[in-house]
């Protein structure tokens, strides 16, 4: 069963989204005849939730646009939670941002310590023990 949930988004992204709506209300008016406003920020040409399939067949043409390569689709939340570990967000934090119902989830999947981080780490032990 799906849920609803609040995702909470930085102000850059949220400035970027409005920024799209607002491009959107401009080309739609002409484009798209048939809209019914569903109050959406990437809907079908018609107003609709987009089905997972348009999506899917419509990424290569954005992710090609963004300069992002191969990039997968779900790559860019990955990429997210793995910034907000890095940057040293609580992990408890990142896993309600990103829905993970397990903190586990969060750390076995996501969690990359680099090796610099290891190193950081291991170096401090050696302190505590030396």
């Amino acid at each position: 069963m799906r849920t609803k949930r609040t995702v909470p988004l930085p102000d850059l992204c949220i400035t970027a989204l409005c920024e799209h709506q607002v491009r959107q209300d401009d080309e739609r008016a002409d484009a798209w005849p048939h809209w019914q406003d569903y109050g959406l920020v990437f809907p079908s040409r018609l107003g609709t939730p987009m089905e997972p399939d348009n999506l899917r067949r419509s990424w290569g043409r954005i992710r090609e646009a963004a300069g992002l390569k191969s990039m997968r689709f779900h790559d860019m939340r990955h990429s997210c939670v793995s910034l907000l570990l890095a940057l040293g967000v609580p992990p408890h934090i990142v896993r309600d941002v990103v829905g993970h119902s397990d903190i586990e989830v969060t750390m076995t999947i996501y969690a990359h310590a680099a090796l610099d981080e290891k190193r950081a780490a291991l170096g401090k032990l050696g302190d505590v023990l030396g």
